[in-house]
């Protein structure tokens, strides 16, 4: 939770626009200044609306999260108006980040996802693939939803499974990253092919293949957790092979 939930912007404090948006919410400090999310029923005057993905292309490492957690944070407020259980209209809870319905006192707070993402590898190639939704000549890893009761071990192993048809193992955790769209948590590994010709799975992903590491397509900027996964995965290999 943030440093303060409670935490309030003064006429001292803030632009005088703020006083038009229609939520607030507060997201915690970054270089000792306050850090706020804004919603507006239009764009202020002299601002121009940015696709968050755009944005974070030219964001710094230390901006990107609060970003992140702007976006989610925004986006569990809209969905949570009206409480799950029962349909009574919710309102915030003033001690922490939750909207609570005044009837059943059900609490919805800001839901995580998360999601493992895997790049496979055999001597000298990594496994590459593009979803539909890709921008044209990009590949990445592959990724997917962790299922109810499901480790994340076993979320990489069923996911290449369905995906590719192939069988991994020597799976090693490479690190996360907060994802929001909308509200994903990627765990990134790194599995080892064992067996398995590769089979695309019809409409989720429209191309893989096997690339060698000197031979790699269009893969994703390093602002997201793939684009670090295959560069750094595929130094390391290279390093080991001279």
């Amino acid at each position: 939770m943030p440093e303060d939930e409670n935490q309030t912007l003064t006429a001292q404090t803030a632009p005088a626009w703020v006083g038009e948006a229609a939520t607030r919410h507060y997201l915690g400090r970054l270089a000792g200044l306050d850090c706020w999310a804004l919603t507006f029923g239009s764009i202020p005057t002299g601002w121009r609306a940015i696709p968050l993905r755009a944005a974070m292309l030219t964001m710094s490492a230390d901006v990107m999260p609060i970003a992140a957690r702007a976006a989610q944070v925004i986006e569990w407020d809209r969905a949570h108006r009206f409480c799950g259980v029962c349909g009574t209209p919710t309102v915030p809870k003033p001690e922490e980040r939750g909207r609570e319905c005044p009837a059943c006192k059900h609490v919805a707070y800001p839901r995580i996802s998360p999601a493992m993402m895997a790049l496979i590898w055999r001597e000298g190639e990594v496994l590459l693939a593009r979803s539909p939704g890709f921008t044209p000549g990009i590949y990445s890893a592959l990724a997917g939803f962790v299922e109810p009761g499901e480790s994340l071990e076993q979320c990489v192993v069923r996911e290449i499974r369905e995906e590719v048809g192939v069988e991994v193992t020597d799976l090693q955790y490479y690190g996360s990253q907060s994802w929001p769209f909308p509200h994903s948590l990627m765990l990134a590994f790194t599995a080892r092919w064992v067996s398995g010709d590769i089979v695309p799975q019809a409409g989720e992903i429209e191309e893989a293949g096997w690339f060698r590491l000197d031979q790699l397509p269009g893969i994703p900027p390093r602002f997201s957790i793939a684009g670090h996964l295959i560069r750094d995965s595929v130094e390391k290999m290279q390093s080991k092979m001279r």
